[in-house]
């Protein structure tokens, strides 16, 4: 079974959370990165970045997870930052329009400038 690895960090001097997310991102590991958002938002962490460097697939139930909380990300002067973003991820978002909503960056510094 494909596997999804996600490791939450603190980023220091800031109040900026990252998620760094590995493997596949589908309808089958949707639910443990639901998770891992939701208890972020229910903790007041609504800055949020999301390392999709490790990240090799996504379907649409995993793009759900982001479109699911940005509203009330954002509603509480969050948001979620996409960053080091592979070729075939991206594209997958760009062709949904997701580059509209989301920010997505190419580095951890850029990230943490996106919330300035």
């Amino acid at each position: 079974m494909r596997k999804l690895n996600i490791a939450v960090d603190a980023i220091s001097g800031s109040a900026v959370t990252k998620v760094t997310v590995q493997g596949f991102l589908d309808a089958h590991t949707v639910p443990e990165m639901e998770k891992v958002i939701q208890d972020l938002i229910h903790e007041g962490k609504y800055k949020i970045i999301v390392d999709f460097k490790e990240l090799s697939y996504i379907s649409s139930a995993g793009l759900g997870v982001f479109m699911s909380v940005i509203g009330d990300v954002k509603n509480n002067d969050g948001d979620i930052v996409l960053m080091d973003m592979p070729p075939k991820i991206y594209k997958v978002f760009d062709l949904l329009g997701f580059t509209e909503i989301f920010t997505i960056v190419d580095n951890e510094q850029a990230a943490i400038q996106a919330f300035a």
